[in-house]
């Protein structure tokens, strides 16, 4: 199968980021081009849902996704993360922020093969036009591929973004380590409010982020990538989503969240020096990639459905009839 160079992650969080904080490894390379499949190596082309059974296991297993991507599994856990939020293969969902494609490379084909439709809302290309290339890129190299990953729409959102959609035409909205940036943009609260406009009554709201302890104290611009899972679970409820569930699937006991470097201290980003090229004294690299990737909170907040709440009854209606 056909490879690519990537973006540089350096070129995409500078074009991505603006003046929030540095986005972290979501955001880094269009995926690598699949080609298209056929029945002698996917089987995605020739076989229906119906008699394949398409599933999320099927497509994480997928020859287009890298070996840096597979690397990346056990502590990303897509499967079952995608089950604990409680995703269906024939829903609209829309992906927050997809960057290079890490999930979009497991979410489009399980959607395609069962009926579903993916949504991809990028950052605004308007903020640079490195951005705009970016994300060109990325769209042109899924539309390549429409045998692996069906026809994927897109919107945006951003700071100063039109809506990113029509009300009530999402089953899912998934966001993957970004509320972070949200914070840093002053729009975290724009964010759950759009998310919520655009979801259908009984719709997911799916949330993965880097998580700070809270023993430490959060700042609102979190500029350590790292948030409290409160301060996550009030912006959700104060935009009127009821918060369901918490999975600790994407849990790493051993992030302490107290790193020279933040989040980006840690892989896969594993910063070693500041802006000015400097490093802390004694600082060990080999200690942090020992550590792995970030403590990370999974969410499930529902938009209430009220459509089958019964109107109260009439106490006069439990009365008996008049004989």
């Amino acid at each position: 199968m056909k490879r690519i160079i990537g973006i540089s992650l350096a070129a995409l969080a500078l074009a991505a980021c603006g003046n929030e904080a540095d986005l972290d490894d979501t955001t880094s390379a269009p995926p690598p081009p699949a080609e298209e499949t056929n029945a002698s190596d996917d089987g995605l082309e020739t076989v229906s849902p119906e008699e394949a059974g398409y599933t999320i296991e099927d497509a994480v297993q997928g020859s287009w996704r890298t070996d840096e991507e597979r690397a990346r599994d056990p502590y990303r856990h897509p499967v079952e993360t995608l089950a604990f939020l409680g995703i269906e293969g024939d829903d609209t969902v829309i992906e927050l922020w997809p960057g290079g494609g890490w999930y979009t490379n497991i979410l489009a084909p399980w959607l395609h093969q069962n009926g579903g439709q993916l949504i991809a809302a990028t950052f605004s290309p308007d903020r640079s036009e490195r951005a705009a290339e970016i994300i060109e890129d990325y769209k042109t190299n899924y539309a390549a591929n429409p045998g692996t990953f069906g026809q994927i729409e897109y919107t945006v959102y951003d700071a100063e973004a039109e809506p990113m959609g029509e009300p009530e035409s999402a089953d899912a909205v998934l966001t993957f380590r970004n509320i972070h940036n949200w914070m840093s943009g002053g729009h975290a609260d724009k964010f759950f409010e759009e998310a919520y406009r655009v979801l259908k009554p009984g719709g997911v709201l799916g949330v993965v982020e880097h998580r700070l302890p809270s023993s430490q104290e959060q700042d609102p611009s979190a500029p350590s990538g790292y948030v409290h899972q409160d301060y996550v679970k009030g912006l959700a409820e104060a935009a009127g989503f009821e918060f369901e569930a918490a999975s600790e699937v994407n849990a790493n006991p051993a992030d302490t969240a107290d790193h020279p470097f933040g989040v980006w201290t840690l892989p896969p980003v594993a910063r070693t020096e500041d802006r000015d090229g400097n490093t802390p004294e004694g600082f060990d690299p080999e200690r942090y990639l020992e550590i792995g990737e970030s403590d990370r909170m999974t969410l499930k907040f529902v938009k209430p459905d009220t459509s089958n709440e019964s109107e109260e009854a009439d106490p006069a209606d439990d009365e008996p009839a008049d004989e």
